[in-house]
């Protein structure tokens, strides 16, 4: 095994970047002392480490269908999970709800979505991100289920779990657009409020399968109302000042002058109601497209910044709003072209951001759409105070170099691909 030398710690095996998980990746990383090695390194371990974890992670949910398959032949298939389940919980120290999702969660990998346990098996994603797919598939056919996962499972260890969500919902709503329609019109059926007591003696406020677009109107005007308070001074909180708003909104019969923002994409066909292309809502994800026109065309009180794109390019074809805005054509363009921060697996809403110089003012840098890209406040310091650089290239990726060497690139997609 060749080490490579470090000047500032200890030295690691070469190539453990991109060593497969497997006893031989244990037994190295099992001498391996993380705090005498540069912070470069320890990164790299890190990561190893997180291989390892899935690996065994997949052998842990192989084991439990084992389980239940040996259980088959002595209990029946209708039987045999149930048996299965018990066994596991006795085993593990498991509550009995806790053991029969884990087995349900391992066979739905193992039968459903095997392009996803062999991710896992190979430690190219983890737990939580095969957990989102299991998820977000769980009531399609198993044909169905397996098209859209294999179509994502190579991107998924690039994708926080956020982004892939969001990207499994799409799909989902592009491939099978009425059943996509029944799960929301049953969920919106179910919605509800629910109030909790705490320990503290305050109560938690729950709300349940709002309306998408609603919702994010409410959570911006919050936001906005929020913003403005703190520049005036006030010094509670963010999160103080959100709740304290949505509190006197719900006790004020009086209406604020200023109107919400729903930011929308949608592609012109889904719009003319020629297919049904799943919709973007800016701070929330994929909606139907039914939602996506409604929208478009309800919601009087509103303002609303919509982006119409090309239904086979995705590349934006205009933007327009419900009112003059005082900022920029500048911002309208960057926001168009870069939905979100580009920050790596940020997705804060462009609108919502911060206009960032990719070469600083103080170092001449111009203020072009071309040397701007937006940034939500707080990867904004991050950039500027922990050391954190990027550059755009020519085909709108983003490098950024992270304060300990590592690099990440970052591809802004487009807000509908085709």
């Amino acid at each position: 095994m060749v080490y490579r030398d470090h000047p500032c710690g200890e030295p690691i095996p070469q190539g453990i970047e991109d060593m497969e998980p497997g006893p031989i990746l244990a037994v190295l990383l099992s001498v391996i002392d993380v705090h005498q090695l540069s912070g470069h390194d320890r990164v790299l371990v890190l990561q190893a480490h997180q291989r390892l974890a899935s690996h065994y992670a997949a052998a842990v949910y192989d084991d439990m269908t084992a389980i239940k398959d040996v259980l088959v032949d002595e209990d029946g298939e209708d039987f045999a999970a149930e048996s299965a389940a018990a066994e596991i919980r006795c085993a593990l120290h498991l509550t009995r709800r806790a053991a029969d999702t884990e087995l349900s969660f391992a066979l739905e990998l193992r039968r459903r979505l095997p392009h996803v346990f062999d991710a896992l098996a190979a430690g190219t994603i983890d737990v939580r991100r095969a957990k989102v797919f299991d998820r977000c598939l769980l009531d399609l056919p198993v044909a169905t289920a397996q098209q859209i996962a294999d179509q994502l499972v190579d991107d998924a260890a690039s994708l926080t779990t956020g982004q892939l969500r969001a990207r499994l919902e799409r799909l989902r709503m592009r491939m099978a657009p009425e059943a996509a329609e029944q799960r929301y019109r049953h969920a919106v059926d179910q919605r509800r409020i629910w109030i909790q007591a705490t320990p503290a003696g305050t109560a938690n406020l729950y709300a349940f399968d709002l309306p998408p677009h609603r919702a994010t109107a409410l959570m911006r005007r919050i936001n906005h109302l929020a913003r403005s308070l703190r520049g005036s001074g006030d010094t509670r909180s963010m999160d103080q000042l959100r709740t304290d708003i949505l509190l006197d909104l719900t006790e004020s019969s009086s209406r604020s002058d200023r109107r919400a923002t729903v930011d929308i994409t949608v592609d012109l066909a889904t719009l003319a109601e020629l297919n049904d292309h799943p919709g973007e809502l800016a701070g929330y994800g994929p909606v139907i497209a039914d939602i996506a026109r409604q929208v478009a065309e309800t919601q009087p009180d509103a303002i609303w910044v919509s982006t119409i794109t090309d239904p086979d390019t995705g590349q934006p074809l205009t933007t327009g709003t419900t009112r003059r805005r005082p900022t920029a054509a500048q911002r309208r363009h960057v926001t168009t072209r870069n939905r979100t921060c580009v920050f790596p697996g940020c997705r804060m809403p462009a609108a919502d951001c911060d206009l960032d110089h990719t070469t600083t003012w103080r170092e001449g840098g111009l203020t072009t759409t071309i040397n701007l890209a937006p940034l939500c406040r707080h990867d904004h310091t991050i950039r500027h105070n922990a050391g954190w650089t990027y550059t755009t290239h020519p085909d709108g990726d983003i490098t950024w170099t992270s304060r300990l060497g590592h690099t990440h690139t970052v591809t802004p997609r487009l807000p509908l691909p085709p």
